[in-house]
């Protein structure tokens, strides 16, 4: 039988002697601090292989997690190439199907529905999982806001005690919304429970807050249903699950855990719970690139690893530092080193702060400069000599396209963001910036929206001050202004959207008529539809339409309704007046139609020759969010949802608006982030954890005297650990931000320098780019190597019935759903087929259980 070595021969790996060590390694705990480049994905798969080719580990019985879909899917796609290289030289087939690798939170909604924690086998019934936007809405509705704010104990305006908490000066529900799910996630994450927080804290607003929380936890238990969770809620349940069953700490030989500086406390739990029983715990990560502590991420949990190991394990962890970098020229890989360096990481109290037993260096041996900042000047002339640069550097060759340059910042909303875009625009080049204004205000979205104002009204513009309400009606203004000249040049579009007005004018028209009917006739909208005894006054009323008659005729409806009435299940009179003066179609079919015109059109033909994805990728996250509409307000269009614009209201007032408030961003695909022909513009939290060929740090400032985050203010007092403190959690996330953007280089990066009146940098930049340090005037660009498009580091798994056939059957429909990942239509059904397998499933599974417990 061949051994692992012959597989790297093969393959044309060569593994560093700690690399080698990290993979060969199978039994006990294991500390990896990786630092950036240093392979630390491709080591995770060799040793996933190691252990499941040459250990004879199930791969069932491996736990493997990351944080990320992109990282999951990378992992995934490697693990079975790997394996099948692996089948070749054994003869053995190897079935990554039941091995759990994914996200945390997708591995951890397999927890809870995995058979094996439960008692006869059972299958739980998986609850509805609230993404940030969801829980955002879940709570942003008045009703539910002032039902919770009420039950807390709130003594007057909730929205503006709570605001005052956080530092914000406001009566904004929109913010007091905000400022409660970052308290509320962060107590889940820290397992801490209402009660202990009303025992311990002291100011009567956070008691009201901690009270408010315990109202939320119940308000998403649904007796009788599988209720609803957060992301941070789903944690919690998982480790509940586990702790429940005895036999969970040995389900899983081994745990892997990737990116292990981002976890919170909740996660730490469950995985030195899965690992108690074989204590082959294996954690990866940089606590230099720790960015989520905003998210309740705990970088404690990596830099005290072995600690915190012996004591749960008894056992200390072998620690292999994984410290060479493949990515980086030398000068790139120097000056990084040199900067994260600059900060005291020393603890008071004994120890570092940081992890000592990693010291990077660069595998390359280039020598030359890869490091260059801008002429100190004024911020107009460093964005206009940083873009010159761009364009010689695409001159030059030294990229094959304009993707490969990366604008990285803290933030995309300082005002340096919009000096390099418009210094880049007067070169001719596009850019790509997907953080720097909400999704509403790119053109595609201004458009389409617009013409949805023309079709479906506009709400009337409240007495309300306040800078963003005005902002966004301004933003209407214009929408409705590029809508009205779209059909000005398009007649066809012109008549189109006449035509949808005059449908909603007739939906509208033919309810008032049959509710005249019942009105006249005495009878009740809430009694039950009688057809023998209604009917044929509804039909004969005067100036119904033809189409509500067609409606109200139809045999197949009218089967329907009796087989209702049979089953003692009646609709109601108000249920068929609604369904006989509904439009045949939807938000999201509307959108499709639309699409269709000159205007939208023009979008899929540049994304189809490659010429520019931005527009598409645009109206690929309209439809996602129309669908989201959808899911939340319901997706049939009624006379009384379409009446007095209540429509508009539900849409434009509260939905759009609530996105607009929170700044959703414009598209942004995990797969391919970057379409071709434009320069990204991302903010360093974007760029973690991917890599460029040249990296532009577009500003080196981010402000660290606003001290700690509120919520970590609120919490920290809370907590019985013993971390960073609370006055030095500013200076070290902003190290920690630039060491991930100044890390992210290939072959050159670029700090831009602005001087002058208002602008500075943060010390170990100034101290760094001295009189002597190379500037953008002196780089010879031929100097630098030519970097090439590089292919999909992971390939796709592809699958004949879902790909295949369906590219063959219309190639521009596969490249709008499979690629961009555009919404279909009308696409939200129940599968019986698939509801009876899991039925029949579920009863196989319990006679499993009960036979393996006969004697």
């Amino acid at each position: 039988m061949p051994d692992v070595e012959q597989l790297w021969q093969l393959v044309g790996f060569q593994p560093n002697q700690a690399q080698r060590a990290a993979i060969l390694h199978a039994d006990g705990p294991l500390y990896l601090p990786a630092g950036p480049g240093s392979g630390k994905t491709r080591v995770l798969l060799w040793r996933t292989l190691n252990l499941i080719v040459f250990h004879g580990v199930p791969p069932e019985a491996i736990f493997l997690s990351t944080f990320t879909e992109k990282a999951a899917r990378q992992l995934k796609e490697g693990l079975r190439a790997l394996l099948g290289l692996a089948s070749n030289f054994t003869g053995r087939p190897y079935d990554i199907s039941q091995m759990y690798v994914g996200t945390v939170h997708s591995l951890c909604q397999r927890l809870i529905m995995d058979r094996r924690f439960y008692r006869e086998r059972q299958r739980r019934r998986p609850p509805t999982l609230l993404d940030d936007l969801g829980q955002y809405l879940y709570l942003y509705r008045p009703s539910r806001w002032e039902k919770l704010a009420c039950q807390a104990g709130f003594d007057g305006d909730a929205a503006s005690q709570i605001n005052a908490l956080f530092g914000h000066n406001s009566g904004s529900r929109h913010h007091a919304v905000t400022h409660a799910l970052a308290l509320f996630n962060r107590l889940s994450e820290e397992c801490l429970t209402p009660e202990q927080v009303t025992a311990v804290a002291d100011d009567p607003v956070l008691i009201a807050l901690a009270r408010m929380y315990a109202v939320y936890l119940s308000s998403l238990r649904r007796p009788g249903q599988a209720g609803m969770t957060d992301f941070a809620l789903l944690q919690q349940e998982a480790l509940n699950v586990l702790n429940g069953h005895d036999g969970a700490a040995h389900v899983f030989q081994h745990v892997i855990v990737d990116e292990y500086q981002d976890t919170n406390t909740i996660q730490e739990r469950l995985f030195f719970r899965l690992a108690a029983g074989s204590r082959n715990l294996c954690v990866v990560g940089d606590d230099d690139q720790a960015l989520y502590r905003f998210r309740g991420a705990t970088v404690e949990n990596f830099v005290q690893f072995p600690e915190r190991c012996k004591t749960a394990f008894g056992v200390e962890p072998t620690t292999i530092p994984l410290d060479t970098n493949y990515r980086s020229r030398r000068h790139i890989v120097q000056f990084y080193t040199e900067f994260i360096g600059r900060c005291d990481w020393r603890n008071p109290r004994g120890g570092h702060f940081r992890v000592t037993s990693k010291q990077i260096r660069a595998a390359s041996a280039d020598a030359g400069v890869a490091v260059v900042a801008s002429t100190p000047a004024e911020p107009d002339v460093v964005a206009v000599e940083v873009a010159d640069l761009v364009r010689r550097l695409l001159n030059a060759g030294r990229v094959e396209n304009p993707n490969q340059i990366a604008f990285l910042f803290p933030s995309l909303k300082s005002p340096m963001v919009a000096r390099m875009k418009a210094a880049l625009e007067a070169q001719g080049l596009r850019v790509y910036a997907p953080r720097a204004g909400t999704f509403l205000e790119v053109p595609e979205a201004v458009a389409m929206f617009g013409l949805y104002l023309r079709i479906f009204g506009r709400p009337e513009r409240g007495d309300f001050g306040g800078e963003e309400y005005r902002a966004y009606h301004d933003w209407l203004d214009n929408a409705e202004d590029m809508a009205e000249g779209l059909c000005k040049t398009d007649r066809r579009l012109d008549a189109y959207v006449r035509d949808r007005q005059a449908e909603i004018e007739r939906a509208v028209s033919d309810h008032d008529v049959l509710s005249q009917v019942c009105q006249r006739q005495g009878w009740q909208q809430d009694a039950p539809y009688e057809p023998r005894r209604m009917k044929r006054d509804l039909y004969d009323a005067p100036r119904l339409s033809d189409v509500a008659k067609r409606k109200l005729g139809s045999p197949y409806f009218e089967r329907v309704i009796e087989r209702r009435i049979a089953e003692g299940r009646p609709y109601s009179l108000s249920y068929i007046l609604s369904s006989m003066t509904a439009l045949d179609w939807g938000v999201l079919d509307l959108f499709y139609r639309l699409c269709g015109f000159d205007h939208f059109r023009a979008m899929f033909d540049l994304a189809e020759c490659g010429e520019d994805e931005g527009p598409i990728c645009n109206l690929s996250l309209i439809s996602q969010y129309l669908a989201r509409f959808m899911d939340e307000y319901g997706a049939i269009l009624t006379a009384p949802l379409l009446r007095d614009n209540g429509l508009a209201r539900l849409l434009f007032g509260s939905y759009l608006f609530a996105l607009y408030r929170r700044g959703e961003s414009e598209y942004e695909d995990a797969e391919d982030p970057f379409p071709r022909g434009r320069i990204p513009f991302l903010t360093i939290h974007q760029a973690k954890g991917l890599e460029f060929p040249v990296v532009v740090l577009g500003n080196p400032r981010k402000d660290t005297n606003r001290g700690p985050q509120p919520v970590e203010r609120l919490v920290h007092p809370l907590l019985d650990r013993k971390g960073e403190p609370l006055d030095r959690m500013a200076e070290f996330d902003a190290m920690r931000l630039f060491y991930v953007a100044l890390s992210r280089a290939k072959n050159l990066l670029v700090i831009a320098h602005p001087k002058g009146r208002g602008q500075r940098i943060n010390e170990p930049f100034r101290q760094l780019l001295d009189r002597s340090f190379p500037r953008i005037p002196q780089l010879d660009v031929n100097s630098l190597p030519a970097a090439r498009l590089e292919e999909q580091d992971t390939p796709h798994t592809y699958s004949y019935t879902g790909d295949y056939l369906f590219y063959q059957r219309c190639p521009r429909q596969y490249m709008i759903f499979r690629k961009y990942d555009f919404v279909p239509s009308r696409s939200q059904t129940m599968m019986f087929g698939a509801l009876v397998h899991r039925t029949l499933d579920d009863l196989h599974q319990l006679l499993i259980a009960r036979r393996s417990q006969t004697p």
